[in-house]
């Protein structure tokens, strides 16, 4: 068993399926094919792109990884991976338990392996067979490994407001050819804190979903996110939205941070770089201490329901027309915390969002106030973020007099 499971050398059987162009292994591809003898490819088709869109592109990566990984392991072995002998995927699961990677410390965790055994399962019911996984060989291998391989889950760091204000510091000088990459990060960081989201939901983003409106107890605008699809949330049946307010100061005002990107998106739109480039020189004089987000109503780009917010931008300034990905939201993040001076290993995509409820709780924040922002239907989630904010705050150890 390899450190990894990209280490894997595959069989050749195994890439020949590959090669066939299976995107997902949670389809039944011999069904598929029936479909085809039975139906035109428009409609065989469709069938197809809709089920490959009934899981997150994350999961369907996740499984795809798992799924060679076993079938690899069961050529070497000689062994069948469709349907599975649940003796089989039990040895499978205790050898990964038991690998190391080159630096000597365990090569997947106990959450990893659930995953793997969720995997083998997922596709055994995608082809309609019973799950190996569920006999009891399978699951109490799994419990030894976790009684086994006790450890304290590995939390990233979260990214409290005096860190986002070293974040901020870092990004790019105004100017071109940095200014498109200066104001995209600027409101991404600022949203995705401010919003509590997931890197997930911060790429999946579309100008759309961002609407400006007026907070009715100061007259000042503030943007109400929509939200299409969350975790918890995937098909957008609950309409999930966040508001975010006018910041106190503008460096940190997302308002202001999405006026500013929208701005030059819209001269982008209509006079391509040149005309970012131009609008980047003349706001060089601009004075970014004061607000600008009075008098904010919006962007016409919002009638575009496709544009992503948050668009792929290359080292010469030009903006894409593709959405950034989830990953690359996390190293935004590694990005900044390294050119301030942070360990960027401790950082992650999620530290935005920790970083709120750490960050409301140390504000005094109720657990229903940051549960509604942050969408966490689990109070559970939520106490463990306040206990690493303050956890002297209703501890009875306070009042032994100690």
């Amino acid at each position: 068993m390899s450190g990894s499971d990209t280490a894997v050398v595959l069989p050749e059987q195994v890439r020949t399926e590959l090669r066939r162009g299976v995107r997902s292994v949670l389809i039944d591809t011999a069904a598929l094919r029936l479909v085809r003898e039975r139906f035109d490819d428009a409609q065989a088709g469709a069938l197809r792109r809709y089920l490959e869109a009934s899981q997150s592109a994350n999961t369907l990566r996740a499984y795809r990884t798992d799924w060679i990984a076993w079938a690899a392991w069961c050529a070497t072995e000689h062994r069948q991976a469709l349907p599975a002998d649940p003796l089989d995927v039990a040895v499978y699961l205790a050898a990964a338990a038991d690998a190391r990677r080159d630096n000597g410390t365990w090569a997947f965790s106990p959450a990893t392996l659930d995953r793997k055994s969720a995997a083998i399962a997922a596709v055994h019911a995608a082809n309609g067979l019973a799950s190996p996984t569920r006999s009891d060989v399978v699951r109490l291998t799994l419990r030894g490994i976790r009684r086994t391989r006790r450890s304290t889950p590995t939390r990233k760091r979260p990214v409290l407001l005096h860190t986002l204000d070293q974040l901020l510091a870092q990004l790019p000088a105004p100017g071109w050819p940095a200014e498109p990459a200066r104001r995209r990060d600027a409101l991404a960081l600022l949203v995705g804190f401010a919003g509590a989201l997931r890197r997930s939901e911060l790429a999946a983003l579309r100008i759309s979903d961002v609407h400006a409106r007026t907070d009715h107890t100061t007259g000042e605008p503030l943007l109400v996110v929509h939200l299409p699809t969350t975790k918890t949330d995937p098909t957008g049946v609950a309409e999930q939205r966040i508001a975010l307010p006018r910041g106190k100061h503008p460096h940190t005002c997302p308002v202001c941070a999405f006026a500013d990107w929208v701005r030059l998106l819209e001269v982008h739109a209509e006079a391509g770089d040149q005309g970012a480039r131009e609008l980047a020189h003349a706001n060089l004089a601009d004075d970014t201490a004061i607000h600008r987000c009075h008098g904010f109503t919006g962007t016409p780009l919002s009638a575009d329901p496709l544009r992503p917010l948050f668009p792929t931008i290359n080292r010469h300034g030009s903006i894409g027309a593709t959405a950034l990905s989830g990953r690359a939201v996390a190293e935004l993040v590694k990005r900044y915390a390294a050119r301030a001076g942070l360990d960027p290993t401790l950082f992650s995509g999620h530290s935005l969002r920790a970083g709120f409820a750490t960050q409301a709780a140390l504000g005094g924040a109720s657990d229903r106030e940051i549960m509604r922002q942050g969408r966490w239907a689990n109070p559970r989630t939520v106490h463990g973020y306040i206990r690493t904010a303050n956890p002297l705050e209703d501890n009875a150890v306070t009042k032994l007099g100690l």
